[in-house]
């Protein structure tokens, strides 16, 4: 197939385009770099790469032309940066998304599979159980706000055009080529140099860290899926922040301490107490969900020293 992923030369979007090629599809990428391109240098030569912005609209109907898939990653990413630049982080969620899908009915492209956030669930996940799909969200950010609109916006397009919509809710995703604006990239970072290793709160506030292998794998298989669904890309297990302070210490033998710090009031509304996901519906859907034990995966990345 042809495929365009915008945002591709990001964390996630990069990983993605590199699956992609080595799967013989061929793929298109528009991304503004302004955090860079980490898709592997000896991939430049077998895609079309477009630096650009989805919010232009001309551009974007340009690009979708002729294109199967789209998978639309381009987003403003990391909560200092997001807390910072809400309306930017606004603008480039609806208008983008609001470009991509107008284009995709005029192309009639095949399907869209939209990078959502598990930050969408907020303080819904106070309950004892793995979050679902069908948990009430709580978005309380500008940023999953934005995410939440699009999700409607994708449902609501499926249901007037039929154009298959597939919505991702990420659960902390982590692997190779992740920059210091998430956590786990951060504590490497300060725990190879020494530092502290800063954690906002008493640390025992929880995420599921799903390993950025068993995300691609999730969503080539959701190429597979037809109509319209939200879909949790989750591990199903949860390690408070302290736990995974102390295990960057232990496996780069840091000899960095601990710090508990009160978190910045614009991080207020991102620092929820537990975050878990369940990934059954995933798993009914395309038989697969993620499997990689963090430990694993934090030993995966120290290698990369």
């Amino acid at each position: 197939m042809k495929i365009l992923v915008t945002g591709g030369a990001g964390f996630i979007g990069s990983h993605l385009v590199e699956r992609l090629v080595e799967l013989g599809h061929g793929v298109v990428v528009i991304d503004n770099l302004l955090r860079g391109n980490k898709i592997p240098p000896e991939l430049i030569n077998r895609i079309s790469f477009i630096h650009g912005d989805v919010r232009d609209q001309k551009l974007v109907e340009l690009l979708v032309k002729d294109v199967d898939v789209i998978f639309h990653f381009a987003a403003v990413l990391g909560v200092d940066v997001v807390a910072d630049q809400p309306v930017e982080t606004m603008d480039v969620e609806v208008i983008g998304t609001r470009n991509i899908v107008n284009a995709a009915r005029k192309h009639k492209v095949k399907k869209i599979l939209y990078a959502s956030t598990s930050g969408i669930y907020s303080h819904s996940a106070i309950v004892q159980t793995a979050l679902s799909e069908e948990v009430n969200v709580d978005p309380r950010t500008s940023y999953a706000m934005a995410k939440r609109y699009n999700e409607i916006y994708l449902a609501s397009h499926y249901e007037e055009s039929g154009i298959d919509c597939i919505a991702l809710r990420f659960f902390n995703v982590y692997g190779e080529r992740q920059d210091n604006r998430m956590v786990i990239p951060r504590f490497f970072e300060q725990a190879r140099e020494g530092k502290e290793l800063t954690v906002f709160g008493n640390g025992l506030q929880t995420r599921d860290f799903t390993y950025i292998v068993d995300v691609i794998d999730a969503c080539i298989a959701l190429l597979q899926v037809d109509g319209f669904h939200i879909i949790n890309i989750a591990n199903e297990k949860e390690w408070t922040i302290g736990e995974l302070a102390r295990k960057i210490v232990d496996i780069t033998n840091s000899s960095s301490t601990i710090s508990y710090l009160d978190a910045p009031k614009k991080r207020y509304d991102y620092e929820v107490e537990r975050r878990i996901g369940s990934s059954e519906k995933l798993f009914g859907l395309t038989g697969f969900k993620p499997k990689t034990e963090l430990d694993f995966g934090l030993l995966q990345l120290n290698t990369l020293e």
